[in-house]
């Protein structure tokens, strides 16, 4: 009868223990599926810069310098391999597609063109996709970490080295929002 007891109390331990390496796994799949998300929209986004770059190249050609960071800040961007690189790359891209909408602002045809109106439009809705994606793998990070950190489960993921992620955020609270660029 004791022994029972005691196979019955090693069983529930041991199907818990399961319930929780699945749990681990479940998020650590979750937060794998919103990083592939962001990564998506930032594809996206390198991708329309160089039309946006050649767009202003046409009506502001000595505008050299600036152009020429915004195609640097995206190569880098693209390169990035770690989240960490990843976050350093975009906070330069940021402060690259601020600059050149800074020039944009300083040439009427160019605001007028439907083209440069067109991909303005694009890049504001994919930043809006990327602001989500970040919402939704931040939320799984959290989520994730405080599996990982919380008792009993922390016992699991250490025995089976589950490891915290990074969050992706931007350190500038000027650089959190949307750029709004106004012609």
């Amino acid at each position: 009868m004791v022994a029972l007891i005691i196979i019955g109390i090693i069983a529930i331990f041991l199907l818990y223990a399961v319930s929780i390496y699945n749990r681990l796994v479940k998020l650590k799949n979750l937060v794998q599926e919103a990083w592939s998300s962001i990564d998506v929209m930032l594809k996206k986004r390198h991708d329309l810069i160089p039309n946006l770059v050649e767009t202003v190249k046409g009506y502001a050609t000595h505008e050299r310098e600036t152009l020429e960071s915004v195609t640097r800040a995206r190569n880098q961007a693209v390169g990035a391999n770690s989240l960490e690189a990843k976050e350093a790359a975009e906070k330069n891209l940021n402060q690259a597609m601020m600059n050149l909408f800074a020039v944009a602002e300083q040439y009427p045809d160019l605001k007028a063109n439907a083209n440069f109106q067109q991909l303005q439009g694009e890049l504001t809705s994919i930043e809006n996709d990327i602001e989500k994606s970040r919402r939704y793998y931040n939320g799984t990070a959290r989520e994730n970490n405080t599996l990982i950190e919380s008792f009993p489960s922390n016992i699991v993921a250490n025995m089976f080295k589950f490891e915290k992620v990074s969050y992706f955020e931007l350190d500038n609270i000027a650089e959190r929002e949307v750029p709004t660029v106004k012609f």
